[in-house]
This record gives C-alpha cells, structure tokens and sequence, in this order.
C-alpha cells in the first residue's frame, strides 16, 4: 500500500501531527499533486479553530500549495499532464451551478471549495484538487515563492487591477506585513504613485526598498487622512492591514470618488458614517481573493517584475512551529512548509 505524510489536527484548536494516510486515487475532474510547497496562511486559523461551518475533523489545512501533477482523473487529458507545475490557493474550485458561477463569477461562488476546508489541503505530500482550481507556475518562479501567490498575492494583485486606479494614480497600501509587502511591490511595478502606510518611522526604509515613493508613520501626531491629503488624496487604499480602527482612519484620505478596498479581514466592525461616502462619491468595497487564471495571472506579473514573497521556510515537520510564528504574527512575511 502506498502512503503520503500529512500534518493534521484531530480536534478544533487541537495539535498538529504527522500522519501517514493511504495513498488517495483523482476522481473525474480532478488531479493528484505531489506538493513541493504550502503556504502558511492565517485564514488556515478559520479552518483550525472550527470557526466557520462545514468543518471536519481530522483536518488537513493549506490553501497556498504549489507543486506537480502526479496523476490524472478522468477529465483532464485534454487540459493537463502528468509533470505540470501547479499552483492551488484559496479558490480551489466552483460548483458551477449557482447563480455567481453561472454568471461567470466563480470566485464568489456559493459553494466555493476552499482548500483545507473542502477538502484537505496543503500541509501535506499529495493534494487531490480539482481541475478548474489548478494555475500553471511560470518555469521561472520556485515553489517556495508560488505557493504565497495562490492567496496573499493573487488577493493583493487583484485588488489592484481591479480597482479604479490607473497609471499614475496616487495608490496607498495600509500595511506592509504578509499582504502588504506584496502590494506594495505590485503597485509600484503598475506604474501608480505608491504611498505605504504602517505603524513606526523604522519601517520607511523598508517600504521605499520595496517600490513605495511616499511612507506614512500611522503612529506620527500627522493623521494618516491628512498625510494622505497633503499629498493630493488617494484614488484608491487597498487596506491590507487586519485592523479595523486603521482601515477607517484611511477613509478621509481618500480623493473624491475615491475608493477603500478592502483585503484585510477583522470581525469589528469599520467607523464609517454615510456622510463620509455621500459628500465626495467615495467608494467601499471588499474584495475576494481570486479564481485559477486570477492566480496564474499574478504568478506571470511577478515572474515577468521580478517581484518575489519575503519567506521563511520551514519543513512538513515543522508545522506548529510554522503556524505558531505565523499565528503570533513573528513571521517574515510569509510561512512556507516545503514538503518534497
């Protein structure tokens, strides 16, 4: 019988182990990948911690998974061979027959199969995903640096080219931690005037490393808002940072018609008043992550800038260690398991 190594928990908040499982067989549609690199995601902590519904246990999480087909279902000759370098994120598959995936908008599907949570995921040796959820990595990218992609940056690229902003713009990133580091760098290479927002006069240097033309101290007696507006108000904050408070305190910064895109996700609630959006047309919206071709459209943008995730890698065995410091927020930026 031929097995694969998994880490798994047992029970919600549980401990990670190693476990060996039977080798498992791709039904139709579907793909066996041998795993070569999983990110260490946050949202791994909704799945974890049981906090949204349809968990089960045991579970195997992992959602930024690069690596290379092993074997194929029936379904898939035509699309795929055994060898392809793939990448699997967040979108790791639609149903195809709700109302948001019969008008073409998968990534918002009403049973979209998350990785890890539809079925188990990356922190593990071999993933069986399906066929539309597979994005092919560019000859040029590692594994290590692919797996982030499929979540934290396909999210912050996305964010970005679907925004109103465009070349030239003044385009602010809240945040520079594992999101944000990103989207610093993709702004930068989409030719907008790049302001990085983060908390400390420490981190300016960092952020003009990663492309930005403008810092903005968050903890300075300067508002953020009126940091933003002395330099001609942002046509878009793609707002990165888990932080509520931090995320309304961009909103007067904002030109008018400007818009608040939204990644990072906190349950408080956002301080806006209508009054705030009315006056000056402002715009605020949340934004998902993204489908396959999302996903192999920003792994194509990076390996064509040359932009790359910060990582700290970390083998299969390691995974607390890698949760953990991902968890306390120790890591930088980005966890990754390298599996094979």
């Amino acid at each position: 019988m031929s097995v694969y190594r998994a880490a798994q928990v047992a029970t919600a908040g549980g401990p990670f182990e190693i476990v060996e499982r039977e080798m498992p067989q791709p039904g139709p549609c579907h793909v066996r990948v041998a795993v070569d690199a999983c990110g260490v995601c946050h949202s791994d902590s909704l799945f974890v911690d049981d906090s949204v519904p349809g968990v089960r246990f045991p579970l195997v999480p992992g959602h930024e998974i690069a690596g290379r087909i092993e074997e194929l279902g029936e379904g898939t000759q035509n699309a795929w061979q055994v060898g392809d370098r793939v990448a699997v994120g967040w979108f790791g598959g639609s149903c195809g027959h709700c109302t948001p995936c019969r008008q073409g908008d998968f990534v918002v599907c009403r049973n979209l199969k998350v990785p890890g949570w539809a079925y188990d995921g990356g922190y593990a040796e071999t993933v069986i995903a399906p066929s539309d959820a597979l994005a092919r990595i560019p000859d040029t990218l590692a594994a290590t640096d692919a797996a982030p992609m499929a979540c934290a940056g396909v999210t912050t690229y996305n964010g970005l080219r679907r925004s109103s902003a465009r070349p030239g713009d003044l385009v602010a990133v809240l945040g520079i931690g594992g999101l944000g580091h990103l989207g610093v760098q993709y702004a930068a290479a989409m030719g907008f005037e790049t302001v990085a927002i983060a908390r400390g006069a420490a981190k300016a240097d960092f952020a003009k490393e990663l492309g930005a033309h403008h810092y903005i101290d968050s903890t300075a007696d300067t508002s953020v808002a009126d940091a933003l507006q002395a330099i001609g108000g942002a046509r878009v904050v793609l707002a990165t940072a888990a932080n509520s408070g931090a995320i309304t305190a961009t909103v007067e910064g904002l030109a008018p018609r400007g818009e608040l895109v939204v990644i990072g996700a906190d349950p408080e609630p956002l301080g806006i008043s209508p009054v705030q959006l009315l006056m000056s047309g402002k715009i605020v919206r949340g934004h998902p992550s993204g489908t396959a071709q999302d996903v192999q459209d920003t792994m194509a943008f990076s390996a064509l800038h040359g932009i790359r995730p910060m990582t700290e890698t970390v083998p299969l065995d390691g995974a607390t260690e890698a949760y953990r410091k991902m968890m306390s927020g120790a890591a930088r930026f980005r966890m990754v398991l390298t599996i094979r």
